[in-house]
């Protein structure tokens, strides 16, 4: 191993962050003003580093085989630099898109989608608690003015899909995905609607039956412990919204996803997805390691589409997209300020997910480890632009040419972007 220090050291010469090597043997291998350590046990991973293998590096960081010292934004700076160019991998032949199709199909039965939600967000209420905003809105806030704090932007957030759905008092409202409860919540409080949520997480469906007893919303708000493919067709509601859902979809079934939708809706009624999309049009995922190091330790059975490919699926199932806005830096600052906030709390993390119990209890530097990485390394996805985020809101046509503001609207759309803003 030691003809690949020459190597490693002329790689870390070129970052833009001065960082220091410790090998198994002992030696230091620095550059001058190194603000960020990494402290090698194997001489194995000290390879991977060579072959510039990022998502290795941090799987041998999460089990305990590298230590790091120093800054986590100053390690993703470090890390950027190590990478060869955009680390997007594509599908470029059929033969490698009909495997990923058949392990997509393969990945997203009832009983898996239920367990890979139950592996990432039942982790512990009181872990993301900590670097949450208070409503516990774990998805891309929106930062309509630059000086607004993260549970500003939350709020800016949860309003700006409230006013693109046109929401008003009595309507029946779907959120597919509801999460922590905090869109339901909030359409609810501000907008009167009559609101149902669905997840798959038992944690997150405790939370929000606890919230609406607390604010007394019974029998106007409901949250059930629902996979969406369960939901019954014969009552359609007039607007839904689904956010952070469809990456866990599938490709594969992106077309019951979005036939499901169209069912769900009442014609001339109005749907908005909001989710992460990929950054390149063949996507398949993040190289250099870092795609097998989500779907191992954060996201299993996670897959990222392009936004055309969305959309086409939207099309396909007989949805019309009237509105597609990109939030993707706005993802970036909200991931940099949960990883900032974890990082300011790592010991109390380490706490609440100790005395977790289960998995997270003999995990809990593990699980630490891993969303640390997580979160500053998706961080840097956003601002390099591999992976984005878009809002895309669609109606149901109903057929009837004579309905809506504009002749042709067939919906209660109205054509026209600035009543999102009033």
């Amino acid at each position: 191993m030691q003809h690949l220090i020459p190597k490693i050291e002329s790689q870390l010469a070129s970052l833009p962050v001065p960082i220091a090597l410790e090998l198994p043997d002992g030696r230091r291998v620095a550059q001058a003003g190194s603000r960020v350590t990494l402290a090698f046990k194997e001489w194995s991973v000290l390879a991977k580093l060579a072959g510039r293998q990022v998502g290795a590096i941090g799987e041998a960081y999460v089990e305990g085989k590298v230590q790091i010292e120093g800054a986590m934004r100053d390690l993703i700076d470090a890390t950027v630099g190590l990478l060869p160019g955009n680390p997007a991998e594509t599908d470029t032949t059929w033969w490698s898109r009909l495997q990923r199709r058949a392990k997509s199909r393969g990945s997203h039965s009832l009983r898996k989608d239920a367990a890979q939600i139950e592996f990432h967000y039942d982790v512990s209420d009181d872990f993301y608690a900590l670097w949450l905003d208070p409503r516990r809105v774990y998805s891309c806030a929106y930062f309509r003015t630059p000086e607004l704090t993260l549970a500003q932007a939350q709020e800016a957030k949860l309003d700006h899909i409230c006013r693109k759905l046109m929401l008003q008092p009595g309507e029946r409202y779907l959120d597919i995905g509801s999460g922590w409860g905090a869109l339901l919540l909030w359409a609810a409080e501000h907008y009167g609607v009559d609101a149902t949520g669905i997840t798959l997480s038992k944690n997150q469906h405790a939370h929000v039956q606890r919230l609406i007893e607390e604010k007394g919303l019974q029998g106007r708000v409901r949250v059930e412990l629902r996979d969406y493919r369960e939901l019954p067709d014969d009552q359609p509601f007039d607007k839904i919204s689904s956010v952070g859902m469809f990456e866990h979809v599938g490709a594969a079934n992106m077309p019951t996803y979005f036939h499901k939708i169209h069912t769900l809706l009442k014609p001339g009624g109005l749907v908005l997805n909001h989710g992460i999309t990929s950054g390149e049009l063949n996507y398949r995922q993040l190289g250099a390691g870092m795609g097998d190091f989500i779907e191992k330790y954060i996201f299993p059975g996670g897959e990222l589409l392009h936004v055309t490919h969305v959309l086409r699926e939207t099309a396909a199932a007989g949805l019309e997209m009237v509105d597609t806005e990109s939030l993707r830096p706005h993802y970036a600052r909200t991931l940099w300020a949960w990883s900032d906030a974890l990082e300011a709390q790592l010991d109390a993390a380490r706490e609440v997910l100790g005395r977790s119990g289960g998995r997270q209890g003999e995990n809990a530097e593990r699980i630490l480890r891993a969303y640390r990485l997580y979160l500053a390394g998706s961080a840097m996805s956003f601002e390099q632009g591999w992976i984005s985020l878009h809002q895309m809101l669609s109606t149901r046509p109903d057929g009837k040419v004579e309905h809506g503001a504009l002749r042709g609207a067939q919906s209660v759309y109205p054509f026209a972007r600035d009543y999102i803003y009033k």
